[in-house]
């Protein structure tokens, strides 16, 4: 039998919390922390994110923006330009202190007002469409991985229909097709929703196909069995099991699908079948300016660069997005 060791008062062995209480402790990360630092760590994807907030301010902002800057979209200012050239009396598109971006031809409206303008137009139509192709998307392609045998072929089948579907063509005939009013709506806003249709449900295959394939790997996970095994049914296992898994393959593509939507828009409106003049919009302006450049290429500038602008900067935010969120690219 062992004796216990004679231990002096106030020593350090006597106190073994002492010891522990001077180890620093190690706090455990949750993936989406892992995540974000190393989101954090790529400047690029971090800038392009920078840039994509205050795309949003600018288009949530945009009365008071302008109201600001003292300037509104839809003013003319006829005294600022030629009557006999129909171009802005002062060098380089007027632009001066009180309209930054100078002022369009014929008309003399201000273009930074109607740059601000369109982005509410453009990034509103990106991001509802892009929403409803997530939404239609997400479910079609849970339900064809999980289910898979006859649903995932027939499924699979009206991705490929979709994904064949001659798209500008369809917009140009139902857009001339549709009246002034119609389902409740009217003007503008029969206008976006008709877009926000067209772009939506003819998207959704992009990223129901990806969600597909990912519900198939997932799908043989043991987590999964393991719901299986306890009598779990399938809508607690699609929801609960499948859907948290599929959170960060669903935002890198969101966030992807956002810029192709925006020039979608941008085409349609370019093409006339987009919202209707007055209301400012990105593509209309880069129709009316490909009618002067020839006098000038500089009107396409504000517009084309808006656009540049706003689908390289989600690129780069979703390429980093999906970086920080694949494991197997660290």
């Amino acid at each position: 039998m062992t004796t216990p060791l004679d231990v002096e008062p106030g020593s350090s062995a006597a106190q073994p919390e002492a010891v522990v209480a001077g180890v620093r402790k190690i706090e455990g990360r949750s993936l989406w922390q892992i995540s974000w630092m190393r989101l954090k760590r790529d400047k690029v994807a971090m800038a392009g994110g920078v840039v994509v907030i205050l795309l949003i301010l600018v288009a949530v902002f945009a009365p008071l923006i302008c109201k600001l800057v003292g300037v509104t979209p839809n003013d003319f200012h006829q005294d600022l330009v030629d009557p006999s050239l129909q171009i802005p009396i002062a060098k380089w598109n007027g632009i001066s202190w009180d309209h930054p971006f100078g002022i369009e031809p014929v008309n003399g409206r201000d273009i930074f007002a109607r740059i601000v303008y369109g982005a509410r137009i453009s990034l509103l139509i990106a991001f509802l469409a892009t929403l409803v192709a997530v939404v239609i998307g997400v479910t079609m392609g849970v339900i064809a991985g999980y289910f898979g045998g006859v649903v995932d072929t027939l499924i699979s089948r009206l991705m490929d229909i979709f994904l064949a579907f001659p798209l500008v063509l369809f917009a140009l005939a139902l857009v001339g097709a549709i009246p002034d009013s119609a389902f409740g709506l009217q003007g503008d806003s029969l206008r976006v929703a008709l877009i926000v249709f067209i772009i939506g449900f003819f998207s959704w295959p992009y990223i129901g196909r990806i969600i597909r394939g990912q519900t198939l790997s997932l799908r043989e996970r043991e987590f999964v069995d393991a719901a299986r095994s306890l009598g779990a049914r399938r809508p607690y296992i699609l929801f609960t099991e499948l859907l948290p898994n599929l959170i960060a393959p669903i935002l890198v593509y969101a966030t992807l699908l956002i810029p192709t939507n925006v020039l979608f828009e941008a085409g349609l409106s370019y093409l006339g079948v987009g919202v209707r003049p007055p209301t400012s919009s990105w593509g209309d302006m880069l129709s009316g300016a490909a009618n002067w450049y020839q006098v000038d290429a500089l009107y396409m500038v504000p517009a084309g660069l808006a656009i540049f602008v706003t689908v390289l900067a989600f690129n780069l935010f979703g390429d980093g997005l999906r970086d920080a969120l694949d494991p197997r690219s660290h």
